[in-house]
């Protein structure tokens, strides 16, 4: 049984061979001890859990603090598993392909992936390149210009002619939106506690941190720590807020009384326009909020000093297989020829509803492995007769159904965190805090393709389930967490060499960023509020674009907007708004509805079925016993400064308005969904 860590306190590593960023981590693990609770306001907000979670977590022993010997055992049987399935072939395979980018070149590649390419090249009046740049916090502008200096610096020294100078880019479009964001951060300074306040998680995690006064008691008695998580404010902002601080020297004493016993319940404040969830916006929005998110992330990780480098994959031969070894985005584009609103591959919707119906409370799911010789034999048999119905199931393990699903993430021709990000989700274990991680993670999860990002929330929503069976099945948080990591985090396209005699740490901390992702999948799937503002803010501008160039009509439209919106505001106290209505060919009409400052999406979807069940429509709807069942519909705001954005039941209308008054609100049926998406 190896030794458990105390919990109250952070990962220790002797200050001789700290590097930068560890000391940097280790200063706002620092600060954030030392700072004031959070205000009764912004503690009285829900848990990232669902209710299923939440019961589950009652009725299932509390999880141990840190993995066991059995658990690192089933580490290194994992990763023995993932080499013996490489062959010689294709570790020679990897070496050639699998390489860092070249100096520039890597730069060249964030640029184009953050939407900024035309920053190196000839078109200097690209106005989408200045709607980007308008949105920047100063943090986020200085990390572009970091790229845009080493870019500099490469062509120099490769004796080509340089871009223009980073100050011709960001004297204009920027100047202003720093000013803004300056300001903003000074009055934010008094209005986020919620950055400076740690809970200790005693079980969970590592780090230690000053417990805030709003606590709670689980059915097991143990005293639930609250950990505040905002998203209002740009991640790398509110870490440069926090390193700044921890600059600051501090009166009185520097360290409470820890809680060894407590776990970390991370809340978030509730916006009032709602939680937006990735598969909320539209396809057009969510490019722009994975280029923010590039940005951000990038920024963020400047100021933790993680190093980003990317891998690069050259062409693989891709195996002769329909199932196995195939890339993700083929499988899905495939199989939605089959059934069209799926995201995930079928082959992986068909094991997880497997293991789902008879592994769930089988002992030592995804720890027992099956038989090799067995496995290859079941892995031929899909090949040849999954997709024509002739697969027998009922010859199958649930041993069996579990190493092949381990079997077709490892032998995907790329990583499922993608060779771009692997590092960096590898990175994460580096950083000692729990909110750096979350914010990085969160940010990660917004930046991988969707047929990975789908995959991935498939799996992690297995993995909890199997977490929630624990009493039966014997798999713990960090039982599943550690045998799962070396799938995840070790592929045969990217190479990857664990030092000698740091193994077991290696395991554990490769093992906490997947428990972190398992157990704070929720949160990790949302999109942040200071995203969402930014891309307002892009469609607001792209909508004006040629105010860039003629002042006048820009101050003369402002001018308009203004004085109407004032005029509105004089003549009405609660607005009304006409709300479409599109539920195909069921019902195609309208109807009003006045806000107040309580008027909240669920009401109007509520008021919709209850002018439904009156209305002539509402006789089909009706079954045999006098019962109605209602069409699944939901609130979508279409237009103004948004592309289209299915609206959380809890969104706030009245704000909702006033953020987006050119927007028209559409109820409509939600569209068909699979499993796990």
């Amino acid at each position: 049984m190896s030794p458990a860590r105390s919990p109250g306190l952070a990962r220790t590593v002797p200050s001789c061979k700290r590097s930068g960023g560890e000391k940097r981590h280790a200063e706002m693990v620092a600060t954030e001890q030392d700072i004031g609770d959070p205000s009764p306001s912004e503690m009285s907000q829900k848990p990232w859990a669902s209710p299923a979670d939440q019961t589950a977590a009652i009725h299932t022993p509390p999880p141990q603090e840190r993995p066991d010997s059995l658990s690192f055992r089933d580490f290194w049987t994992e990763v023995e598993h993932i080499r013996q399935g490489s062959s010689d072939s294709e570790a020679d395979c990897t070496a050639r392909d699998s390489r860092h980018t070249e100096e520039g070149e890597q730069e060249k590649q964030w640029l184009q992936d953050a939407g900024l390419s035309t920053l190196i090249s000839e078109d200097s009046e690209d106005v989408d390149k200045v709607v980007l740049l308008s949105t920047l916090t100063r943090t986020q502008a200085a990390a572009v210009q970091r790229r845009l200096d080493s870019y500099t610096c490469s062509l120099r020294k490769r004796s080509k002619q340089p871009p223009r100078d980073v100050r011709d880019i960001f004297s204009h479009s920027t100047s202003t939106q720093e000013d803004n964001s300056q300001n903003s951060l000074a009055e934010s300074q008094d209005s986020v506690p919620e950055l400076r306040t740690r809970a200790p998680d005693g079980r969970m995690d590592s780090q230690g941190k000053t417990p805030p006064k709003a606590v709670s008691v689980d059915s097991q008695g143990s005293v639930a720590r609250e950990e505040v998580f905002s998203t209002d404010i740009a991640y790398c902002e509110q870490a440069a807020i926090l390193l700044k601080q921890a600059k600051q020297p501090r009166p009185g004493p520097l360290r409470r009384r820890r809680d060894e016993g407590a776990l970390t319940k991370v809340v978030s404040p509730q916006c009032r326009l709602g939680v937006t969830r990735i598969q909320d916006l539209s396809a057009q929005d969510m490019k722009k909020v994975r280029q923010l998110a590039l940005i951000d992330m990038t920024a963020l990780c400047d100021l933790l000093e993680l190093d980003l480098k990317r891998h690069k994959i050259g062409k693989r031969k891709i195996p002769e297989s329909s199932l196995f070894g195939v890339p993700l985005a083929t499988l899905v584009e495939n199989d939605q020829k089959i059934k069209p609103n799926i995201t995930v591959p079928l082959i992986l919707h068909r094991l997880l509803s497997f293991l789902e119906k008879k592994g769930l409370d089988s002992e030592g799911i995804l720890r027992v492995p099956g038989s090799q010789a067995r496995i290859k034999v079941l892995q031929q048999k899909l090949e040849s007769s999954f997709y024509n119905g002739g697969f027998s199931w009922e010859e199958m393990s649930p041993n069996d159904a579990a190493a092949l699903l381990k079997k077709f993430i490892r032998e995907l021709p790329t990583p499922l965190l993608t060779a771009e990000h692997l590092s960096t989700f590898s990175a994460v274990r580096d950083i000692l805090d729990l909110k750096p991680k979350l914010w990085v993670l969160n940010l990660l999860v917004l930046l991988l393709p969707e047929p990975n990002r789908s995959t991935l929330k498939a799996l992690l929503d297995f993995l909890s389930r199997v977490v929630s069976h624990e009493r039966r099945n014997r798999m713990s948080l960090w039982a599943v967490s550690t045998i799962m990591a070396p799938n995840l985090f070790m592929h045969k396209a990217v190479p990857c060499k664990l030092a000698e005699g740091e193994e077991k740490g290696q395991a554990e901390l490769a093992a906490d960023v997947m428990r972190l992702l398992i157990r704070h999948q929720d949160l990790l799937w949302t999109i942040p509020n200071f995203l969402m503002s930014q891309v307002r803010k892009m469609n607001e501008n792209s909508s004006r674009r040629y105010q860039f160039y003629d002042r006048r009509i820009k101050s003369l439209l402002r001018k308009i907007h203004t004085e109407s919106r004032e005029k509105q505001d004089k003549n009405t106290s609660e607005p009304c708004r006409t709300v479409k209505i599109q539920l195909g060919e069921l019902l195609s009409s309208t109807m009003e509805v006045r806000l107040s400052m309580d008027s909240q999406a669920s009401d109007l979807l509520t008021q919709f079925q209850r002018d439904l069940r009156s209305s002539e429509n509402g006789k089909s709807l009706m079954r045999s016993n006098g019962t109605i069942v209602y069409p699944d519909c939901a609130i979508y705001e279409v237009g103004g400064n948004i592309g289209e954005h299915c609206l959380d039941p809890n969104t706030h209308l009245l704000d909702l308005y006033n953020s987006n008054p050119r927007g028209e609100w559409v109820i409509r049926l939600k569209p068909g969904t699979s499993r796990g998406l």
